[in-house]
This record gives C-alpha cells, sequence and structure tokens, in this order.
C-alpha cells in the first residue's frame, strides 16, 4: 500500500524528504501522497512538514504494524509476515481462518483491541484497546497431536524469558504456560491445532500479554496485574512482541531438533513457579493435593501426592500462593 511505503520512506530518510520526491519514487500523484501523509497522522505519526522541504517524520507511535515491527525483528521467519487489526473478536481466530486461505509459517496477528479472546478452559480474556500484547503465531510443524503438550511449554518458556530480558522482572511460569508476577497473573497462552489424520497442518499459539493496562476490572485486579503496575513504567509493546517472536523461534527450532530433551526440561524448570510449590489438582473426576516435583519429556506436571508421584497433563491446577489460592 502507498502509505506503507511512504512510511518506510520517511524512516529510511535522514531529515526532510520532498513530496515530489516522494510521488516520483513510487509513480503516485501528489494528492496520493498528502492523503497518505494524513492517514499516518491520525495513527500517531508525528510527521512535520515545511515548505521547500518536504516532510520528516519525529516520532512513531506503539503499534504493533509490520512497518513498526520489521525493523525490530531478528527471527528469520516468526513475524515475517504481519496482519493487523483495529478491533477483532479473536486473534487466534483469525490466524486459523488466514491459516485456511494459505498464511505463511511464522505469519503473526495482532488486534490493537479483543472482544472476544479467550483463555485456557474456556475463560475470557480481557484485552483492552493499545493496553497490551495480543497475539497469535501460525505455525506449520511436522508433528503429532501428541507433540502439542510440549509446544504450549515452549511458548510459556519463550514468553517469559523474553519478559525477563526487555523488562528486567522475575517473572515466571505457572505450569503450564502461564506467567505471573508476585502471584498475580501477567499473560496468558492458548494453543490450538487443525490436525489431518495423525498430523497437525496447522498450529495457532495465542499469547496474551498485560502490558500498560492502567487498572483491572474489579473481578480481575486481586488476580492480574500488566508489566506497567509491577514495573512502574510503560513498556514498548512492539519491542516486547519482536523479542517473544525471537525466543519463541530459538525455543520452537531447538524442540525440532532436540525434542522436549532435558535441557530444555531444565530450562523450563528454572523459570517455573510451580515446581516446589504445594499444588490443588482438579480433573473433572477428582481433585488431590500434593506438591510439585518437576515436569517430564510429555510435559506433564509430576505431583508428589504421598502416596506416589502422578503425572497431570490436562485439568486446572492451582498454586498455593497464587492467583487467590491460599
Amino acid at each position: 500500500m502507498v502509505k506503507e511505503k511512504i512510511l518506510a520512506l520517511l524512516k529510511d530518510a535522514d531529515g526532510f524528504l520532498s513530496g515530489e520526491r516522494i510521488s516520483g519514487q513510487l509513480g503516485v500523484s501528489r494528492a496520493a501522497v498528502c492523503k497518505s501523509v494524513k492517514k499516518l497522522r491520525e495513527e500517531g505519526y508525528a510527521i512535520e512538514s515545511a515548505t521547500n522541504k518536504g516532510y520528516r517524520l519525529l516520532a512513531s507511535p506503539d503499534l504493533l504494524t509490520q512497518g513498526e515491527l520489521l525493523p525490530l525483528l531478528a527471527t528469520r521467519y516468526m513475524g515475517r509476515r504481519v496482519y493487523s487489526y483495529e478491533v477483532t473478536d479473536s486473534t487466534n481466530r483469525r490466524a486459523r481462518e488466514e491459516a485456511e486461505r494459505g498464511a505463511p509459517h511464522g505469519s503473526v496477528f495482532f488486534a490493537e483491541e479483543q472482544t472476544n479472546g479467550r483463555g485456557r478452559l474456556g475463560r475470557t480474556w480481557s484485552a483492552p484497546r493499545g493496553a497490551g500484547v495480543w497475539m497469535s503465531v501460525l505455525l506449520r510443524p511436522k508433528l503429532t497431536p501428541a507433540d502439542i503438550a510440549q509446544v504450549t511449554l515452549l511458548a510459556g518458556l519463550a514468553t517469559c524469558i523474553a519478559i525477563r530480558e526487555v523488562t528486567g522482572l522475575p517473572v515466571a511460569i505457572k505450569w503450564p504456560n502461564d506467567i505471573v508476577y508476585e502471584g498475580k497473573k501477567l499473560v496468558g497462552i492458548l494453543t490450538e491445532m487443525a490436525a489431518e489424520e495423525d498430523r497437525i497442518s496447522a498450529l495457532v499459539v495465542g499469547i496474551g500479554v498485560n502490558v500498560n493496562n492502567a487498572s483491572f476490572p474489579k473481578e480481575l485486579k486481586e488476580k492480574a496485574t500488566s508489566l506497567l503496575l509491577a514495573g512502574g513504567r510503560r513498556v514498548s509493546r512492539k519491542e516486547l512482541a519482536a523479542r517473544i517472536l525471537l525466543r519463541l523461534e530459538e525455543e520452537y527450532e531447538r524442540f525440532l531438533q532436540h525434542a522436549a530433551d532435558r535441557a530444555f526440561l531444565d530450562r523450563y524448570a528454572q523459570h517455573c513457579a510451580t515446581i516446589g510449590s504445594v499444588v490443588r489438582v482438579a480433573t473433572g473426576s477428582e481433585e488431590f493435593v500434593g506438591t510439585a516435583v518437576g515436569i517430564n519429556e510429555t510435559g506433564a506436571l509430576l505431583v508428589e501426592t504421598g502416596q506416589g508421584v502422578r503425572p497431570v497433563l490436562s485439568g486446572e491446577v492451582s498454586v498455593r500462593g497464587m492467583l487467590g489460592y491460599c
């Protein structure tokens, strides 16, 4: 689109860029240039204009668009194709739809606002406009459905590492892939798949990060927090998104080569606050309490109940001291 091409030219320019030069390089009219500059300003770009000089980009907004993300990316394929939405019901749904239309491996779907975001176990996810990173990553792995649990773990690990690197906050994983800070939830991750026979044709990893939320609804304020509330400063959403994609690509590539080997399990355990904690497990058919002692190669949480170690692959796991469980 003309608007995106003009933005790229302004970002590359060292100073002012004349409207005549822009129109000549892009093969569009001066009126089209003016119209596109106006749209960019409406989106939050600070663009100075001066007679006989042209246009100069002064500042860019913290938007999750391809134009803002690509200069920050250090990945080979994740995030190289970006779909951005002002408002959508669910980025996971958009990713599944575009997967059916042939969207490539590593495509990322961002929304400024989600109206029907979902978390694990059918819970809703609050995703107000401009406050967080609401994203879904489309993968086309050569994996079986049995591998999805490990992919869920690596997504949590990658996100946890990225947040620590960008903010310096000692965030941790609540098994399998929630990210918490001081017992409150920062990040929710939902992995969904489309399978054909015994192979996964598309895998969608939805990641919701509370970044610059200044407050939460009454029903959430005791259980949720944001990077702004935790660290006392605003965080660049686009910088965080780029770092998450980098770490996700790295962890995903390691998994393809080595699966959930001991190095991965040890790395996950180092970032997991669930291990070593008292947990309550509700599977639907039963409920029991024990101490989480580790993770096995299938991604199951290992819980010592006093009558032996039980692997937990699904169900509701509450950790004492987190999210209201005392």
